[in-house]
């Protein structure tokens, strides 16, 4: 299957791409990936900041649970990221999956936490999931109104 990764609109310029960069780069906080299966199920997992790549793309590193497995049937998802300190400051992103990647050189190369060899065994493969960015809002306020 292919994806076209032409950029959307509202993110369509790499300085945009840049400021999700190096905002998750460089902002601490705490993240929550949602997503839904196939029949509308929710589940909301704590997920760290996210990889941005260049082409606008992010991509987390998560285990086959349950994101993973609700990914294979609905590829939407919302992250949510407070960040750390007073008040509520943050980001709300939504997503839709491209591909993934299992147990690649590149997901190695991204991969933050060191565990034994055997650590990592114990809790299985690991996959590198990518995603497209729809919409970018901020924690509080700004949002949509419903139709």
């Amino acid at each position: 299957m292919v994806f076209s990764l032409t950029p959307l609109p509202y993110l369509s310029h790499k300085e945009d791409y840049m400021e999700l960069k190096e905002y998750f780069k460089n902002t601490k906080g705490v993240g929550v990936l949602s997503t839904a299966d196939g029949e509308g199920r929710v589940d909301t997992a704590i997920y760290s900041r996210p990889y941005v790549f260049e082409d606008g793309t992010m991509a987390f590193i998560m285990r086959h649970r349950l994101t993973h497995h609700n990914l294979q049937s609905n590829s939407h998802a919302a992250y949510l990221f407070m960040e750390q300190g007073p008040g509520y400051k943050g980001k709300r992103l939504f997503l839709t999956k491209l591909e993934e990647e299992k147990e690649t050189e590149r997901l190695q190369k991204l991969h933050r936490r060191c565990r034994s060899p055997e650590e990592e065994a114990e809790k299985g493969p690991k996959f590198l999931v990518i995603f497209k960015v729809d919409k970018e809002l901020p924690l509080i306020g700004a949002g949509e109104t419903a139709a």
